[in-house]
């Protein structure tokens, strides 16, 4: 089978924009493929971050890992810094890689631009995912379409190296979801929904609970002109509403346009709270099955065990290309 890795960072509670773009096609992927999902807690720390607080997002996520489908019999579940190599493949990588090409990243320049100290590990987050990829001979790599930058830096990197040295790392293919691949804010459907967005109604998160859920979505921009139809450049707004109802109800969106054609915003917009409810109480009710339980930290020992047993292999193949003495 291809092996499939991924990860999501413990920086705050998953919204519905990384679980549409990036980890509902975990699941999927996890039925015919070799599948490797991470904790990124590692990448986390490129900003300052409450220690309480990782700790517990670390868990959350793991925990949301399983109450979205990902089954660990099927899948390789566990935590970045459990398992060494992420870390002494990123050296090895960062000797290998360029400042100006880690400059070009466009999440380094957005989030660094105005500051006048910008971290280390924000500059070189980029050779860190591509350690996280390439450790485990990785051929798919689902992400949302923000990431698509750091994947052609990744398969830029396993090139040259492979260049250089000899055949090493397997090259990576980017996996992109052609619908919901990038889920808007509620409140500015011109920008990517973030978990960082000052505005707490501008995205949905998959703990909300249904009073929050249905506040952001009842107060979400939308247009003047009141009608249900998917354009993304004159009706942001409605067109992000409509992609993120037919993701939640398995309907298509012209299927969805049907539907509502002729309603008003207010009536699509009160369905959409029951659709998005409904799919996020099943999620949160597994979720605060598993989160407390000895399974989890079961799995995430048994993911981390597996983990570290590929990993090492591909760094010490990586390292001895490189010239370093083995014992």
């Amino acid at each position: 089978m291809k092996r499939v890795f991924s990860g999501v960072q413990p920086t705050g509670n998953i919204h519905i924009g990384n679980y549409i773009g990036a980890i509902k096609q975990f699941v999927e992927l996890q039925e015919t493929m070799d599948c490797f999902f991470c904790v990124v807690d590692l990448h986390s720390i490129t900003l300052p971050q409450n220690p309480e607080e990782l700790h517990k997002h670390t868990l959350d996520v793991a925990a949301l890992y399983m109450a979205v489908g990902i089954d660990p019999k099927k899948a390789t579940i566990f935590v970045q810094s459990h398992v060494p190599a992420h870390s002494e493949l990123n050296w090895l990588l960062v000797c290998n890689s360029y400042m100006g090409e880690l400059s070009r990243m466009t999440q380094f320049k957005d989030k660094s631009s105005g500051k006048d100290a910008v971290p280390t590990g924000l500059f070189v987050y980029p050779t860190l995912m591509a350690a996280d990829i390439l450790l485990y001979d990785t051929h798919i790599v689902p992400v949302g379409s923000d990431q698509k930058q750091h994947l052609e830096l990744t398969r830029d990197i396993a090139i040259r190296f492979n260049n250089r040295f000899g055949e090493t790392f397997v090259v990576p293919d980017v996996k992109i979801k052609e619908v919901g691949a990038r889920i808007m804010a509620l409140d500015e459907p011109t920008k990517k929904m973030s978990k960082s967005a000052e505005n707490p109604l501008s995205r949905i998160s998959l703990l909300d609970p249904p009073a929050q859920i249905k506040k952001s979505i009842m107060k979400s921009t939308t247009d003047s002109d009141n009608e249900i139809r998917y354009d993304v450049e004159n009706k942001p707004g409605i067109s992000n509403l409509l992609t993120i109802y037919s993701l939640f109800s398995g309907l298509t969106v012209p299927e969805v346009e049907k539907k509502y054609h002729g309603a008003g915003y207010g009536t699509f917009k009160k369905d959409l709270v029951e659709v998005v409810t409904d799919s996020l109480t099943v999620i949160q009710d597994k979720f605060y099955a598993v989160r407390e339980s000895e399974e989890l930290r079961i799995v995430l020992k048994e993911g981390a065990a597996k983990a570290n047993e590929i990993a090492n292999e591909t760094l010490s193949r990586a390292k001895k290309k490189l010239g370093f003495v083995m014992l």
